[in-house]
């Protein structure tokens, strides 16, 4: 019964809108209130615990890395060389779209970052070539899922930390699913593309194609200390944000975009939207402390195994909840409320922590693209001043392939372990 209050009015404050951290945080402490055994002091423990986590500390500097490169010109630079290779191919500037977001996905780790600096940059740049704006907007929002599935992915950090499991491998386990999700996305644009031969560019030649690309090769020189600094053990994901941060920071100076006004609003952009996930995070520590001393997790893979002993069951109806839940709830905040939950009763069917996450995590990024909550589309329809309509219109028929992929996700689990596994990392 406690529980069950517990989540009710959960539900009804998200329902009234109240921030999510505040909604988790005022019935946790009116359950502590009403405790003899618990006192404010230990709340005030268990909330700051999930915000002190040392890989949380990643979170902060990959958002401000996000917002350097940002304001650096790195989107810039890899859209030029992107265009530069493929121009000349039928819908071209879809294909460069998915391969730009791929590039900066290396960077961001956040997919409302890739949709900010996409939109504003490639949106109008497909209208201006005969693209509609729904297809534009559509793809520009897909391929910003890419993001959150490739290292340094924000979510990923968040999931591991509250299921415990190591961010380096779940940082793995998510490339070649994002690889996956790259081959859907461009087979869409092929179909959706197919017969206007009026979406092509001039080939550019090989001498200009080879200058943007070298333009290119510092942006990407981000990806490759990052990565190869955690791979190599020279520091950890969390020391991996700094480092990304002094890198982009010095190659901002170097191409002369690191002005004081640019650094502030890079600075104030970051605190804000840090501000924002600790409150959320220190809210689901404390809550999922409640649900843990109430054996709340127990309790779901009791319910889960009196329905069904498949595992296969298991993901489906889980997958099904991942859906409904990201519709209407911000991805930080459905991973750090279900995981502790779900993970244990993954875990009991068999199944890796590691590949559940990683299905999770891309599960809750199509909400983004859901409304009625859908930040990506909010983000879009700000920076290219089209309708959320048009941005929901345009999206739909990406739902196909990203769909398809989350499928192939779930129920294939080598997809997510093999490279991970590889590296000796599960």
């Amino acid at each position: 019964m406690t529980l069950l209050i517990m989540v009710l009015a959960l539900l009804v404050l998200l329902a009234l809108r109240v921030p999510v951290g505040v909604a988790l945080i005022v019935p946790s402490l009116v359950y502590i209130l009403l405790d003899p055994t618990a006192t404010l002091a230990l709340a005030a423990q268990q909330a700051t615990s999930g915000v002190f986590d040392f890989a949380i500390l990643a979170v902060p500097m990959f958002i401000l890395l996000g917002n350097l490169a940002n304001i650096s010109g790195v989107t810039d630079r890899l859209y030029d060389a992107a265009v530069a290779a493929i121009g000349h191919v039928r819908g071209s500037l879809g294909y460069v779209n998915i391969l730009t977001s791929f590039g900066f996905s290396w960077i961001s780790g956040a997919a409302i970052s890739d949709a900010a600096a996409m939109g504003r940059i490639q949106v109008p740049a497909m209208v201006r070539r005969g693209y509609s704006p729904g297809f534009s907007l559509g793809i520009t929002g897909a391929s910003s899922l890419i993001a959150p599935m490739m290292p340094p992915s924000i979510p990923a950090i968040i999931y591991a930390v509250t299921a415990g499991v190591s961010v380096g491998a779940l940082f793995m386990a998510g490339i070649v699913p994002a690889l996956v999700l790259v081959a859907a996305l461009s087979a869409m644009v092929w179909f959706l593309t197919r017969g206007r031969e009026d979406l092509r560019m001039e080939k550019a030649s090989r001498r200009e194609r080879v200058r943007l690309g070298v333009r290119a090769l510092p942006p990407v020189g981000a990806a490759v200390v990052i990565l190869g600094g955690i791979l190599s053990g020279i520091f950890t994901p969390t020391e991996a944000s700094a480092v990304g941060v002094a890198y982009i920071a010095i190659l901002a100076a170097c191409y002369g975009n690191l002005g004081w006004d640019k650094v502030r609003y890079a600075l104030s952009t970051s605190v804000e939207t840090v501000g924002g996930v600790l409150i959320i995070v220190a809210g689901a520590a404390l809550f999922g402390w409640v649900l843990a001393r109430e054996q709340a997790p127990q309790l779901a893979a009791e319910l889960i195994l009196h329905i069904t002993d498949r595992p296969l069951v298991f993901l489906i109806l889980a997958n099904i909840l991942l859906l409904i839940v990201g519709a209407v709830l911000e991805p930080t905040s459905a991973i750090l409320i279900l995981a502790p939950v779900l993970v244990p009763v993954a875990e009991a069917f068999g199944l890796s922590p590691i590949h559940f996450g990683t299905m999770m995590i891309f599960n809750l990024m199509i909400g983004l693209l859901t409304p009625p909550v859908g930040l990506v589309l909010f983000v879009l329809s700000s920076v290219t001043k089209y309708p959320v309509t048009t941005v929901i219109r345009g999206a739909l028929p990406f739902f196909v392939p990203m769909l398809v992929t989350l499928l192939l996700i779930a129920f294939i689990p080598v997809l997510s372990l093999w490279l991970p596994g590889l590296l000796g990392m599960v």
